[in-house]
């Protein structure tokens, strides 16, 4: 495998997604590598590089949905402070 399908791995845990960045690409890139890595087609080196790239999908995703889950908090919240008068 060459080093342009690698991820580097990130140590933030807030994931800033680049503008082409996909969600649902992503959770399918993963169910790509754990078909992959569930075949045995892999030599050894290769399962733990797929399996690294893997984990840092995860993360992104996990970040995401979490900065996603906050701004839903925050417009509940501000729809709490809202009264409407009719």
């Amino acid at each position: 495998m060459s080093n342009s399908g690698r991820v580097p791995i990130s140590k933030n845990k807030d994931f800033t997604p680049e503008p082409d960045w996909n969600y649902e690409t992503t959770v399918a890139q993963i169910e790509a590598i754990v078909e992959r890595v569930e075949s045995g087609e892999l030599e050894l080196a290769e399962v733990f590089d797929q399996f690294t790239i893997a984990v840092e999908y995860l993360r992104q995703c996990e970040s995401f949905l979490s900065q996603r889950q906050q701004q839903v908090n925050l417009l509940l919240e501000t729809l709490d402070e809202v009264s409407f008068e009719f």
